[in-house]
């Protein structure tokens, strides 16, 4: 399987970035990574001397690493009828991402997101939700749908409509991949349940110990196959664990780069990882290449600009694979 054959229905967020950087007032406070900070005086003006317009939000864009991988890509979710949503559909349309399940709230604005970016590629983020919070099931349907995958990310929360989603795509022979968020980890109990029918779990080392108990990755990854045959975790610069139940795979960093904007580092690894896993590629190699290119997106300001183009030719990286 490969190539167009291979359909990707991306459910989630859409929202409207707005990077603002390049200024001396958002140097942090303090350097110490537990407690950085930036200071900003209530009523002054801070001057700002980039900025930088572009769209982001978990499903969005996943799904613009599935098209520039050449696979069949289509986002799900819900916008708002306002320039920040013909923003997020322009970007997806020139990424030949296919819009056709788009729906529209008309209570709510697309969301939007201002992006405050220090030097070290920190950055706070002012964020209205909006409607990439406030979804409808009946605007997620996938009956009479052709795919191969579901890659799923936050859906603030609301399990009831991922219940609907994930019932849909067993009945149909969807397969999942699960990117959970902090909204879903709060619900323990029905989270565990859903992932009954997950095939790929993606999440960092905090993530999962809301899920299972364990101290090393590996520990985590096995008690995560409790529940899933794919467990995935991350834990920043100290590499990631993954499995499929027949082998364990240990990778380090791909390489070490200035790190410019961490935005969609996280939805970089994760669709990466599916954009090659779902062409049947092996674990190592899904793995190298999600690694490339969450490594690619954060050397660039925007969760799209440096997603990695099909045919790009990789690196060796730090990985060990042994048997389950």
């Amino acid at each position: 399987m490969s190539g167009r054959h291979t359909k990707i229905i991306s459910v989630g967020a859409a929202v409207q970035d707005v990077f603002l950087s390049n200024s001396p007032e958002f140097k942090a406070v303090s350097e110490r990574p537990d407690e950085s900070f930036i200071q900003l005086e209530l009523g002054a003006k801070a001057d700002v001397n980039n900025i930088t317009f572009s769209t982001g939000g978990g499903a969005s864009n996943a799904a613009v690493t599935f098209a520039r991988q050449g696979l069949h890509s289509i986002f799900m979710g819900t916008i708002g009828h306002d320039p920040a949503g013909m923003a997020v559909l322009n970007s997806l349309d020139q990424e030949n991402v296919d819009t056709s399940l788009v729906s529209y709230s008309h209570s709510y604005k697309t969301g939007y997101s201002v992006l405050l970016l220090a030097p070290n590629g920190e950055r706070t983020i002012l964020t209205y939700r909006g409607a990439s919070t406030h979804y409808h099931k009946k605007d997620f349907n996938l009956e009479a749908l052709d795919a191969d995958w579901l890659y799923v990310s936050t859906l603030s929360g609301n399990l009831e409509l991922l219940y609907s989603l994930f019932s849909q795509a067993k009945a149909r022979g969807i397969k999942i991949m699960f990117n959970p968020g902090k909204r879903e980890l709060a619900q323990r109990e029905k989270l565990v349940a859903l992932l009954e029918d997950v095939d790929v779990l993606c999440v960092n080392r905090d993530e999962i110990q809301q899920i299972v108990e364990g101290a090393s990755l590996e520990e985590l990854v096995r008690h995560g196959h409790h529940y899933c045959p794919v467990v995935i975790v991350s834990d920043g610069p100290n590499g990631i664990v993954a499995s499929d139940g027949k082998t364990i795979v240990r990778a380090g960093m791909y390489h070490d780069v200035k790190v410019v904007d961490r935005t969609g580092a996280g939805d970089a690894f994760g669709s990466g990882f599916l954009s090659q896993w779902a062409q049947g590629r092996s674990l190592v190699e899904s793995i190298i290449f999600a690694s490339a290119n969450s490594t690619s997106v954060v050397n660039h300001i925007g969760a799209k600009t440096g997603i990695l183009p099909k045919g790009v030719k990789l690196h060796h990286m730090p990985i060990h694979e042994k048997s389950y």
